[in-house]
């Protein structure tokens, strides 16, 4: 028999140095897993939070059994493991599950476990540059399994048993079940298959360590309509080890010109991308809020979700599994090439866990190789590294399609465009730079240019303080409003490219980004639809539902824009009814047959109780006018909330100016190159952003930009280029080069 014990309860932790041979427990305090210690500092906004080693000591009794194995469901990033003074095993990689064999070294009786976690800063594992905090600690849970001495593997996080489900061309399906056998073990194996209501429908006994079926007449996993499961099970006779996992039947496929099909029909991938921690927990989230996640998923109506940026929770791809989301599950192989060996083998190691500890997954479809692997250029490398990469997931699975996220500038020539079996981009036209609806003409330019090639739009989207309003929203304005206005606008370009095979919104919750300290928020990226509490959702949430979610709603915007200006305001309201009609201190405004948005202007006088009414369902909020605007609304000074400001040598915020007739940060770089004084200018700005990108003791190369790139940043600003790549430069980069270009007349 296997016995699984939990022992999350009552560790000790300390950040300080311990001797694992002799450590002194007296110093150290009493936690409980799941435990980060990263909580608080990883997401204040002032760039710094403890990264380095700290250590967890439990005392543990030897349980009945003949082998014992411990169980890390995750210790961000590099683990250490003692026990009793000696140190039986080591992990690298912060997001995976690994197990470590503790049958010789335990003793009976007492035994002291002690883990050394360090999330330091490395060049031998995967993230270190991301625009998110990388926790430290025992995040997920520890636990033990006690297991026969002739048992099922255990080694590497294997679950023991793996599926492969093939949907065949006369309907039934063939299903493969496999065991991974264990070194040492023997035996004979009954294989079952079980339906949902735990049935058996299939039987095989065998002396093999595999067994393949034939389900006549399965029953589909079939998306959020019918995310239908069956458990495989597998059972040791002569040692009563057993395993089960579920497992679903889908056939999927990409169509260059017509998108993402699911089991032989359309089925437009709609998505949002999650990272998994919260306010005041970091990573150390629990079920119940992996559940809630899930739910508000599911709420708003997303059909997918990308798992950013590395291995999420077991539970939660279950979860994924139960309401019946399609997943693309990638790595951290984000942002900064690391060019060394052990880094190289640090992503082949994380993907071979990836793809080991999650492929009996339905949901999972989609492999991720990488994310803005290239922002700092390209090199061989490089282009090894991704081919390794995909080498091995068609190795290990091929049932599966790759694919990468590719910065939005990457050259339309780029080889690292042709890796994957299908590709996606990150794009922010209308907000980082340029307008919304140049990401129309950016993705139909790309997709001429590779016709066939499958495309997607990996993220997208604008960052909104939800305490933050205008009636006349821009961009860069933080405001509730323009994260509603830059949706939808996305979502018209979006419903007008089918052949894009997914799509996924940057993000469906704020997060941890310590680095940030913009728009009046410290700490986190705010391009969520839901606030890191997970206790607002904002505006833009009921955009999506009323695009995504076929349960009836109707959602009146700017609950939280209770101040107005001026004679009239606008009133929007999301639906996914047919017909709303607005009602202003009871009295009917109107009616409006319009799907999703619908637009109303009413007098301003005094205070007003808005309620609209679509079909059943109803929404009211209260506004009043004000004779000046709310200052409490607008974003409060500080941080680096805009490259328009800086401090100036005493302390004081400084606003950067244009000046007539003269060049300034403002202008378009393509303007500024045009005069040879100005190409200068902009040739010591590109150095200084390289710079940016090279870790200390790396050679800075002279930066070299493709054509593409070049007539992609021709129309933006020295300003919102420093802004894109490198804002903790602002400050120090933008003042002097306004300066040079002040001397540049037009």
């Amino acid at each position: 028999m296997r016995t699984t014990i939990s022992i999350n309860e009552a560790w000790l932790f300390t950040a300080s140095q311990i001797d694992p041979a002799m450590p002194d427990l007296s110093v150290m305090e009493t936690v409980n897993l799941p435990h980060t210690w990263n909580a608080e500092d990883g997401s204040d906004g002032d760039d710094f939070y403890h990264r380095g080693v700290c250590w967890y000591a439990k005392k543990i009794i030897r349980p009945d059994g003949e082998c014992v194995f411990l169980e890390v469901e995750a210790a961000s990033q590099i683990a250490e493991v003692y026990l009793n003074g000696a140190c039986v095993g080591r992990h690298q990689g912060g997001f995976s599950s690994f197990r470590i064999d503790l049958t010789e070294t335990m003793r009976p009786g007492e035994n002291l476990l002690l883990i050394s976690v360090d999330n330091g800063e490395s060049e031998k594992t995967y993230p270190q540059f991301a625009d998110f905090t990388f926790f430290g600690g025992l995040y997920r849970g520890v636990k033990l399994i006690v297991v026969p001495k002739n048992h099922l593997k255990l080694e590497a996080g294997d679950p023991g048993l793996h599926v492969t489900a093939e949907l065949l061309e006369d309907g039934s399906a063939s299903v493969r079940t496999d065991t991974g056998i264990h070194t040492g073990t023997r035996g004979t194996f009954c294989f079952t298959i079980e339906d949902a209501e735990g049935r058996t429908v299939e039987k095989n006994v065998t002396e093999k360590g595999e067994a393949t079926f034939t389900l006549r007449e399965p029953h589909l996993w079939d998306g959020v309509k019918d995310p239908y499961l069956y458990t495989a099970r597998v059972r040791l006779e002569e040692s009563g080890d057993e395993v089960a996992v579920r497992f679903g039947v889908r056939q999927f496929s990409v169509d260059a010109e017509l998108g993402f099909f699911l089991n032989g029909k359309p089925y437009p991938l709609r998505g949002v991308s999650r990272h998994q921690d919260r306010q005041g927990k970091g990573w150390a989230v629990t079920e119940a809020d992996h559940r809630q996640d899930i739910e508000l998923i599911r709420e708003v109506g997303a059909n997918s979700i990308r798992l950013a940026h590395y291995q999420h929770a077991q539970y939660f791809y279950d979860l994924c599994d139960e309401a019946g989301v399609v997943v693309w599950a990638e790595i951290p192989f984000i942002s900064r090439f690391m060019p060394g060996k052990e880094a190289h083998d640090d992503t082949i190691s994380q993907m071979r866990e990836l793809i080991l500890q999650c492929g009996n997954h339905p949901s999972i479809c989609f492999w991720g190789i990488s994310n803005e692997i290239t922002m700092k250029g390209e090199s061989e490398a490089l282009l090894q590294n991704l081919n390794d990469l995909q080498e091995l997931c068609h190795a290990m699975d091929p049932t599966r399609l790759t694919t990468m996220a590719q910065i939005g500038a990457v050259s339309l020539n780029s080889p690292t465009n042709t890796i994957t079996d299908v590709l996606a981009y990150n794009i922010y036209l209308g907000w980082y730079v340029g307008k919304t609806e140049d990401c129309a003409d950016w993705l139909d330019e790309r997709k001429h240019a590779q016709p066939q090639r499958a495309l997607a739009l990996s993220e997208y989207g604008a960052d909104a303080n939800y305490e933050i309003h205008s009636d006349q929203p821009k961009r860069k304005d933080y405001s509730e409003e323009y994260q509603c206005l830059y949706h939808e606008g996305m979502l018209q370009i979006i419903e007008e490219r089918p052949w894009l095979w997914g799509t996924y919104a940057w993000n469906m919750f704020e997060f941890a980004a310590d680095k940030r300290n913009e728009g009046g928020t410290k700490g986190q990226n705010t391009k969520g639809f839901v606030s890191y509490d997970r206790t607002v959702k904002k505006d833009v949430f009921y955009l999506y539902k009323a695009y995504w979610s076929k349960d009836p709603f109707v959602h009146v915007c700017g609950r939280r824009f209770v101040d107005r200006v001026g004679e009239t305001t606008e009133v929007k309201i999301y639906s996914n009814q047919s017909e709303v009609t607005l009602y202003c201190d009871g009295e009917k405004v109107g009616t409006k047959n319009r799907s999703r948005i619908f637009r109303f202007t009413i007098p301003l006088a005094g205070e007003h109780t808005l309620r609209a009414k679509a079909g059943t369902c109803e929404d009211t909020i209260r506004i009043r006018k004000v004779e000046e605007p709310n200052p409490d609304y607008q974003v409060k000074g500080g941080g680096n909330e805009g490259v328009d400001w800086y401090l100036d040598e005493y302390g004081n915020r400084q606003q950067l100016t244009e000046k007539d007739g003269y060049f300034s940060v403002f202008d378009p770089i393509g303007m500024i190159l045009a005069n040879p004084d100005g190409a200068e200018v902009i040739q010591s700005l590109l150095k200084q952003v390289a710079a940016a990108f090279t870790k200390a003791g790396e050679q800075q190369e002279t930066p070299k930009v493709d054509e593409n790139l070049m007539e992609m940043i021709k129309g933006i600003s020295p300003a919102d280029l420093i802004e894109m790549s490198a804002p903790k430069l602002a400050g120090q980069v933008l003042p002097p080069l306004n300066e040079m270009l002040h001397r540049i007349a037009k």
